[in-house]
């Protein structure tokens, strides 16, 4: 099974989840959403970007046609079996002074340096790529229905208790997958 074969995904046909979960999971019911003739529309459950697939011949020929996974990174010089790779980095001579007095020396402590800054990254990234995501399924599934433009300020601005209030008379699965998108954002942001 191709890595986009696992790849996590919500299907739509009009306001009516089809499946969610692995693409390979999602595509035999979208194959017969769109051989009877509805609209569907698959969504990356991470980035709420609508996916394009090949649902030409049987499901399993279009699960077979799913690209490949994406072959490794050929490493170079370094320390190939960590995954370490050399770059060129400046500084100013007092920077290069206060590394080389660090335990471990420059590498340790600029590794430390960049892996603390990840940390602390994290939760507002996480938070960011969220909000972006159900801002893209909204967009696509609820732009032109009632309650979008006060749903998406809330979404950004995050206010749980309106975004909810605002996507209330939405149909219960694009609710569902909204919210479901958004919960990261809430998690790793503003609290619910």
């Amino acid at each position: 099974m191709s890595a986009h074969a696992a790849h996590p995904v919500y299907a739509f046909a009009g306001d009516r989840l089809l499946g969610k979960g692995p693409l390979a999971e999602a595509l035999p019911a979208v194959h017969a959403a769109a051989a009877a003739g509805e609209g569907v529309l698959v969504f990356d459950a991470a980035s709420g970007k609508v996916i394009d697939l090949d649902l030409r011949g049987s499901a399993a020929d279009a699960v077979s046609r799913l690209p490949a996974a994406p072959e490794p990174e050929k490493r170079g010089p370094g320390r190939p079996k960590l995954g370490v790779t050399p770059r060129e980095v400046t500084l100013l001579p007092r920077h290069w002074d206060w590394l080389a007095s660090q335990p471990g020396g420059a590498s340790v402590a600029l590794r430390k340096l960049v892996e603390g800054a990840m940390r602390s990254a994290e939760g507002p990234g996480i938070a960011r790529t969220a909000k972006d995501a159900a801002y893209r399924l909204m967009t696509t599934l609820a732009g032109d229905r009632p309650g979008y433009e006060e749903a998406t300020r809330m979404l950004f601005a995050g206010d749980w208790t309106a975004f909810d209030a605002a996507i209330e008379s939405w149909p219960a699965d694009v609710r569902t997958a909204v919210t479901e998108m958004a919960e990261p954002a809430w998690r790793n942001g503003a609290g619910r």
